[in-house]
């Protein structure tokens, strides 16, 4: 009876042994005698012989590498950044993968990233690294790391290299805030600028239209008209009741010269 229970539960044991379970955002390659199956398990259970194979599962979904490192400039300062490498493995080159850089492939992305950004960023600026030129800089090391990648082994996809909290120099920070201080005061100085120009041009269009509706009034005033437009006045006082005294020069009414 002991013997029948310890076998079963060896057997037990066994087929345990030899089961491994490929969860979602996950894949698995069967290695048997140090060699690596072509066929990649993307979800399930799989069963092997636990002598003589094991499977080795690799996640598929999106990977982040941080790094804390020292970045060359064109200058020759050093720039400190924070970086993250986003990455995930294509299931059906996670045999060539293992194959070819071993299950430490992340140590690789590093050292691949280490040597492409030491060169691009040695060709900016450091104060690119701190301007819209990082996304530039950000995407040429990206480029140069995917080809240094696939000369080593095919099936890791670099999504994004991302440079976070860069720190500058303390005397560079410095200069560029005053820079941009500057360039702040010069902008303001330039709209307030404008803004009496503006004013100036709006005044002297004012001035210049009222000077206008002057002369088109003053061409308009013939001595027929000044006749005519003194008797409708003159006529419209003799309507009122009260009493008036009309001053004249025997002309015209209301002593409007005009003989000028």
């Amino acid at each position: 009876m002991k013997t029948k229970t310890i076998l079963s539960v060896a057997l037990a044991v066994i087929f345990l042994s030899s089961c491994a379970v490929i969860r979602p955002g996950e894949a698995g390659v069967k290695q048997t005698l140090g060699k690596f199956s072509n066929k990649v398990i993307t979800q399930g259970t799989v069963v092997y012989n636990p002598f003589i194979s094991k499977v080795i599962k690799e996640s598929t979904q999106t990977n982040n590498i941080k790094l804390f490192l020292s970045l060359p400039s064109k200058e020759g300062l050093s720039v400190n950044s924070e970086i993250s490498i986003l990455y995930r493995l294509e299931k059906n080159k996670i045999p060539s993968v293992l194959e070819n850089l071993g299950r430490g492939y992340e140590s690789i992305i590093t050292s691949v990233f280490r040597s492409a950004s030491s060169d691009i960023c040695a060709q900016f600026f450091a104060k690119d690294m701190h301007s819209g030129m990082r996304a530039k800089i950000e995407e040429e090391i990206k480029i140069s790391m995917g080809e240094n990648l696939k000369k080593q082994a095919d099936g890791i996809e670099l999504i994004a290299v991302l440079m976070k909290s860069i720190q500058l120099p303390l005397g560079l920070a410095n200069s560029i805030e005053r820079k941009l201080q500057a360039e702040q005061d010069a902008m303001r100085l330039v709209f307030v600028l404008e803004q009496e120009k503006l004013e100036a041009e709006r005044k002297i269009i004012g001035a210049k239209g009222e000077r206008d509706a002057q002369l088109i009034l003053a061409e308009g005033l013939t001595d027929q008209i000044i006749k005519t437009r003194s008797i409708e006045a003159f006529s419209k006082l003799s309507l009122s009741p009260n009493s008036k005294i009309i001053i004249t020069d025997g002309k015209a009414p209301l002593l409007i010269n005009i003989d000028e």
